[in-house]
């Protein structure tokens, strides 16, 4: 088996290594952040193909991560995966793409789609993943990557999982972000999760009951690089927000995140590709807004390329 860099070290990255690792092979993962800086960290995150293409790919992914993440929820602490359930109002089955009709146990009612989703407490989930390689047998450094040929030199194959960083890494053009801005309050006692589409921003409204607290969420900025929270739209998320439960409104505010999800203008890119010094670049870029929710499928295709 050819020794493994992998270039990233959020979820996809993390999981790519993991996978990898599992086949024997020699993994390291370089991440110019750790884990929990990573924008892997910010996340909601519930599994929901969300900002994602290509449509003909995507369904499998997600299907195949939705499979590991139901495992995975036997055992939330350790992993930060749960199951939960909630509804995506105004949501029918008919406007999904075919992987819904997979969903089991999803139910159309008067307000829209009901359904038990995984929901993943990020922080712990990177850890997990992080305790789940070293147990493999790989590695994490902290190293920023200039090019393809520095990993190169010190490994057979080269995996691309660098998110944003991937544009300048990979000269590709075609990466821009898609700001995401949070905010953190006190639980009022919310279990079940709620997301809803906004028709006066195309945002989506959500609410994400977390371990560490509720996630309110959220915004949409294409082509937007402030990592700066807005007071502004943060007070409009929690006014959206605390229409559909109206307890929110009294919450106590315990922080703010933003997020620069890794779109791609062509969707997902998992191909590999000789580098003009030698070596193989394998690319796992690209993931929008759903990188947690096509992970391992990502993974196990783009590991499949990794010989």
């Amino acid at each position: 088996m050819p020794d493994v860099i992998v270039v990233g070290g959020g979820v996809s990255g993390l999981t790519t290594a993991v996978v990898l690792a599992d086949r024997g092979h020699r993994v390291r993962v370089w991440s110019r952040d750790a884990a929990g800086d990573t924008t892997s960290a910010v996340a909601g995150a519930l599994w929901w193909p969300y900002r994602i293409e290509p449509a003909r790919s995507v369904g499998d992914w997600a299907l195949e991560t939705l499979a590991v993440h139901e495992e995975l929820a036997e055992d939330p602490e350790e992993t930060g995966v749960r199951m939960v359930a909630g509804i995506h109002l105004g949501e029918r089955l008919a406007a999904l793409d075919p992987w819904a009709a997979r969903l089991r146990g999803a139910v159309e009612v008067a307000e829209g789609l009901r359904v038990t989703l995984p929901l993943i407490s990020m922080p712990d989930h990177l850890a997990w993943l992080e305790r789940r390689l070293l147990t493999a047998g790989g590695t994490v450094e902290r190293r920023t990557v200039s090019g393809f040929a520095e990993a190169a030199a010190e490994a057979s194959v080269v995996v691309d999982c660098a998110g944003l960083g991937a544009g300048a890494l990979a000269s590709d053009g075609g990466m821009r972000p898609v700001r995401g801005q949070l905010v953190l309050v006190e639980n009022p006692g919310i279990t079940e999760w709620c997301a809803a589409p906004d028709p006066a921003t195309g945002w989506t409204t959500y609410v994400f009951p977390q371990p560490y607290g509720l996630v309110l969420g959220g915004t949409a900025q294409d082509d937007d690089w402030s990592t700066e929270p807005d007071p502004r739209i943060a007070a409009g998320i929690v006014a959206r927000c605390a229409r559909i439960r109206p307890e929110i409104a009294g919450a106590r505010v315990l922080g703010h995140r933003v997020g620069l999800r890794p779109a791609r203008d062509a969707g997902v890119r998992i191909e590999a590709e000789d580098l003009p010094g030698g070596g193989r670049v394998v690319h796992n870029y690209g993931h929008g807004g759903a990188g947690v929710t096509v992970a391992w499928g990502c993974a196990r295709e783009a590991a499949l390329l990794v010989g």
